[in-house]
């Protein structure tokens, strides 16, 4: 069944044949969804809520070809919300940025020191990212979508998208750099 055909039923009454979408989607968003907010579990809440999100708004998808970009664009705007609820407890909970660097640097003396970074230190890189250089970088390097495929999931220009990368690379490269030293 086709995205088109799976919507058309959808909207004629057959809730049934959403769970084809989600199954089809899923695996993608929940990859892009943890490298967004960090970790598996907030990126099931996340999805959970983009999914319904794009269930209620279903009516709302224009272009029933182009259903994956439009549901990108919900998720992205359901990571954003979420990584911008969580920083928002964090000031609340902890504004003392030292504590902060003291638990981080006292985790990482306690990780074994291997070859190169580890997905671990892969993931609290890409967290220290500005969401927008986050969202850039994976969507380019982790779910290889193109620059113009990026600019209508996100609405920012191609050339904003490509500096965006750009200075996301070199600062990974940096906090990756610090971690091989430390």
């Amino acid at each position: 069944m086709s995205d088109e055909e799976a919507i058309t039923r959808v909207l004629a009454g057959e809730a049934d044949a959403f769970a084809v979408l989600v199954r089809r989607y899923r695996d993608n968003f929940a990859r892009f969804a943890t490298r967004m907010v960090g970790n598996e579990s907030d990126a099931e809440d996340v999805l959970q809520s983009a999914f319904v999100r794009a269930y209620r708004a279903l009516d709302r998808c224009r272009q029933p070809e182009q259903f994956a970009a439009w549901l990108y664009q919900i998720v992205l705007n359901e990571c954003r919300s979420f990584t911008t609820r969580r920083a928002r407890r964090a000031r609340w909970y902890d504004d003392d940025q030292e504590t902060l660097a003291s638990i981080a640097a006292e985790s990482t003396e306690l990780e074994e020191a291997d070859e190169g970074p580890s997905l671990h230190e892969l993931q609290r890189a890409l967290d220290l990212l500005p969401a927008e250089q986050r969202e850039a970088f994976v969507l380019k390097h982790v779910e290889d979508v193109s620059y113009e495929e990026m600019s209508r999931i996100t609405g920012a220009g191609v050339s904003a998208l490509k500096m965006r990368v750009k200075r996301a690379c070199a600062r990974l490269r940096e906090l990756l750099e610090e971690v091989a030293h430390d």
